[in-house]
């Protein structure tokens, strides 16, 4: 119930008698709250979330199309594991692909081309430090859980 609105809205109705009343506002709102809640989050990280947070963890980024299947078999991987991942098959230049990843504000950015390929590797780019770090599919798995587990 809401009092104060229709005060300060000076809002009145004629009722059967001919009287004015003011009357009270009644307010169902389901997600309020949460929307309200979910948009402090934003306001506070800017849209930079935490790993466990992010909408997407990871952009997987191949150097070409050669490399496409190898990146969607690490999509795949990380997905089972309950990464929240996606892979850029866009026909742009890795730097592009890359840099719009961290314009987006994703934390992590695999890398995957004939190297990685060929040594059943990733190349992981920390979007804050920009340090890359080349290493194999499990230790990409672990280290990402290990990450999640320590920001919690």
């Amino acid at each position: 119930c809401d009092f104060a609105l229709p005060e300060r809205f000076d809002l009145k109705y004629t009722d059967q008698d001919g009287k004015e009343n003011r009357p009270i506002v009644l307010h169902r709102v389901i997600l309020g709250s949460l929307e309200r809640f979910i948009g402090a989050l934003v306001e506070h990280y800017g849209g930079d979330f935490p790993l466990w947070l992010a909408p997407i963890q990871v952009k997987i980024v191949p150097i070409s199309e050669d490399h496409v299947d190898y990146g969607g078999k690490i999509e795949k991987l990380l997905q089972e594991q309950g990464f929240r991942v996606e892979i850029d098959t866009r026909d742009e230049k890795m730097q592009k692909k890359i840099r719009t990843a961290e314009l987006s504000k994703i934390p992590y950015t695999v890398v995957v081309g004939k190297k990685e390929k060929s040594a059943d590797t990733v190349a992981l780019r920390n979007r804050k430090t920009g340090e890359i770090t080349v290493m194999g599919q499990k230790e990409l798995l672990e280290f990402l859980k290990e990450e999640i587990a320590s920001k919690k």
